[in-house]
């Protein structure tokens, strides 16, 4: 790997000194009036920002102004909660298309339990209300994959149970 036309080798040898300051690294080359004189002392200054430790999060908020209360989700719950949806709706497919198909078999290829099976597959009845407010990231924070697995089946229940007014 090269450096300004210089090998990470040489530098120690070109370079005086390195300081690392916040948002730039300083390198002197040159002497102080030592061995050669016809080497000026010269700095090289390069920009540089330190990578930030956390990560970062983003509260994506509904994109139609009809809501007076957005209610944000945090973006990770509702990337898992779309997925998990899709998941149920393919694998109910799966039990309705297949006579060989089970929630044991599903399970034994996926490498999960027979119940998580079950419970991923209850998401595929949630009311279409419901899954388009998790697509437009309009549930309220907190609701994610655990909580609507449990979800009764009538659709109206559903939202009384979430205390929502989709």
């Amino acid at each position: 790997m090269r450096a300004f036309g210089i090998g990470f080798n040489l530098l120690p040898e070109l370079a005086d000194k390195v300081i690392v300051h916040p948002e730039e690294v300083e390198v002197q080359i040159g002497n102080d009036g030592g061995e050669d004189p016809s080497r000026a002392k010269e700095v090289i200054r390069v920009r540089w920002q330190k990578q930030a430790f956390k990560r970062r999060r983003e509260v994506l908020l509904p994109t139609s102004s009809e809501s007076v209360d957005p209610r944000p989700i945090r973006s990770e719950t509702r990337a898992t909660l779309i997925e998990a949806i899709a998941r149920g709706r393919r694998w109910l497919d799966e039990l309705v298309e297949r006579s060989d198909a089970s929630a044991e078999s599903i399970a034994r290829r996926e490498g999960c339990s027979p119940r998580k099976v079950t419970m991923t597959i209850s998401l595929a009845f949630l009311s279409p209300a419901l899954v388009k407010a998790a697509l437009e990231g309009r549930l309220p924070r907190g609701v994610g994959v655990t909580r609507l697995c449990d979800m009764p089946a009538e659709w109206s229940r559903q939202h009384q149970a979430l205390g929502l007014e989709l």
